[in-house]
């Protein structure tokens, strides 16, 4: 099984998906993700889906659960790089991204998160 590097930015978790997700792999980025919330008090997650050519339901069932859980645990989390393919293809299989904000590029999902967390620089604190 693959495992996705979930990386610390100072109050934030950045993780970069360079490959399509199979189905453990994506669940274990939640576990994952959820788990170092907790650990690093991660006020914000940013998931960089640039490289994801492929999204199936349960992948974006699990990007929604993520900012669920992200959101039970205290922290943002913004989605950035969706491929046009990949918007498409979540609204015709009918996964409403409730709750998931989206941006862009990494800098705009960085921006974003500053401003939901209260400001500052993505770098800023712990």
């Amino acid at each position: 099984m693959n495992r996705i590097p979930v990386l610390r930015m100072g109050r934030f978790l950045l993780v970069t998906v360079q490959m399509d997700l199979d189905d453990s792999t994506a669940a274990q980025l939640e576990e994952d993700l959820t788990t170092g919330i907790v650990k690093h008090r991660a006020e914000g997650v940013l998931i960089d889906i640039s490289g994801l050519d492929f999204v199936d339901s349960f992948i974006g069932r699990t990007l929604v659960g993520i900012a669920s859980s992200s959101r039970l645990l205290g922290a943002e989390t913004v989605v950035v790089g969706m491929r046009s393919a990949v918007a498409i293809t979540l609204i015709e299989l009918g996964i409403a991204m409730n709750g998931v904000r989206t941006a862009l590029n990494v800098e705009r999902g960085m921006e974003l998160l500053s401003g939901l967390v209260g400001g500052g620089r993505p770098g800023d604190g712990g």
